[in-house]
């Protein structure tokens, strides 16, 4: 068994080296990555491997081509197409929890003040103050412009007169996910479309 895993490092070490040897040109190919129910691992951020990480999976069979650029990779010995998309061949299971982190807490609010709705020079806001027995958690802590949170300062809800735009709760992954599908990139290639269910009118 060690010379199995021995070698297994070597041609990952030799497929490194061949196909990363390429112009900077090709450094803007990304592949979108999709669960093994073709659905994107996520949508904010979207899914997005660079192209030497799509292509070394392939190689070692860990996902499925299902679309591809028109360029190409060459090494001495093989020519292969930029995947663009690729399907992961072992179903990845959504956390059960939403993590409590910056960037979630921002997302369930959709990057916008709980009190006034501005979009600009976010911050956080403890909804009952530290200093009167708040704590942070999914429950207390919303999205605030600094221009609300430095008049709110340590105040109550009723004593600065504000009131949250929603309720403020903790999120599920899914809907997480679903708030994701509202914020595209801005660069989306027409091969990623027939697996990106955003919001949008269809054609009749």
């Amino acid at each position: 068994m060690p010379a199995l895993h021995d070698d297994q490092t070597s041609r990952d070490a030799d497929f490194r080296t061949e196909f990363t040897r390429t112009g900077a040109g090709l450094k803007h190919f990304p592949a979108l990555v999709l669960n093994a129910d073709y659905r994107p691992l996520s949508y904010y951020p979207l899914s997005l491997w660079p192209w030497q990480d799509a292509i070394k999976a392939a190689f070692l069979d860990r996902v499925d081509i299902v679309s591809e650029y028109e360029e190409v990779v060459r090494s001495p010995t093989t020519t292969i197409r930029i995947p663009s998309v690729v399907v992961l061949k072992d179903y990845v299971a959504p956390q059960k929890k939403a993590a409590f982190t910056r960037f979630n807490l921002f997302l369930r609010d959709e990057f916008s003040c709980q009190y006034c709705g501005a979009k600009t020079d976010l911050t956080f806001d403890h909804v009952v103050p530290r200093a009167r027995g708040g704590i942070t958690s999914w429950e207390n802590v919303v999205a605030a412009c600094g221009r609300c949170n430095l008049r709110k300062g340590s105040k109550s809800l009723k004593q600065a007169g504000y009131h949250l735009r929603k309720p403020v709760r903790q999120p599920t992954p899914a809907e997480l996910m679903n708030l994701g599908r509202k914020f595209p990139p801005n660069y989306l290639h027409e091969s990623w479309m027939d697996f990106l269910y955003w919001d949008a009118e269809l054609e009749a």
